[in-house]
């Protein structure tokens, strides 16, 4: 017995898909980075995930790189501000805001170096430049210095977080680590003076050590360092 074809079913009768808005976009955009990475989060995929043709969506977003800036001020809304209130040193207090922004970087390696070249204008992004900014002026650092300062402690908050979450993923990181620990302390005096003396040293520390001490260096570069 041959068996009978379904009837097609009317668009009439098909249930309606939800419509598009701006922040379901971004929504979907986020789920689908923390799913397949940041690289499968392209217009033609996220429209497939929705739904919808790619051009329903340049309607709310106008490219690929804006809809990742969009992506970083959704988690940027996790960074910790509470900071910008709490008691204790000015510069420790920066610092944690700095590390706060840098994890929720390095949760997630494929945005960390997008954000090197992204510019978000969201809400969180700009309590975050407020933030630093506020600490920085807590601190008595010269309004232009602080201007320029913000930028700089972004930059390097944003390449430590793309340098070390890029090594994380790097099976090879830490024979290349072992290897540079080996030539340094194999380092000859003659040759190499300031390395013998300064041996190990070189590469002491915990991450976490060495970045809260580069933000340390960084916040005291700013309020000492004039325009």
């Amino acid at each position: 017995m041959t068996p009978r074809t379904p009837a097609p079913r009317s668009r009439r009768e098909r249930p309606a898909k939800p419509a598009l808005t701006y922040e379901g976009i971004v929504a979907t955009a986020v789920a689908l980075m923390r799913t397949e990475g940041l690289q499968r989060v392209t217009m033609r995929r996220l429209a497939q995930e929705l739904d919808t043709g790619p051009a329903s969506l340049y309607v709310y977003v106008a490219n690929t790189a804006e809809l990742h800036a969009a992506i970083l001020e959704e988690l940027l809304g996790a960074v910790e501000l509470g900071a910008v209130g709490a008691d204790g040193d000015w510069r420790e207090r920066l610092a944690t805001v700095l590390g706060s922004y840098t994890a929720v970087l390095f949760e997630h390696p494929s945005l960390a170096h997008s954000a090197l070249v992204t510019r978000p204008s969201g809400p969180n992004y700009l309590a975050l430049v407020e933030a630093i900014l506020a600490l920085l002026h807590e601190g008595q650092v010269p309004d232009g210095q602080a201007a320029w300062g913000v930028d700089v402690l972004l930059q390097v908050a944003t390449a430590t977080a793309a340098e070390q979450s890029a090594r994380r993923q790097d099976d090879s990181a830490r024979d290349q680590d072992d290897a540079l620990v080996t030539a340094l302390r194999e380092a000859t005096a003659p040759t190499y003076p300031r390395i013998a003396a300064l041996g190990t040293d070189l590469v002491s520390g915990t991450p976490e050590q060495r970045i809260a001490w580069i933000f340390r260096a960084v916040i005291n570069g700013a309020k000492e360092t004039p325009r």
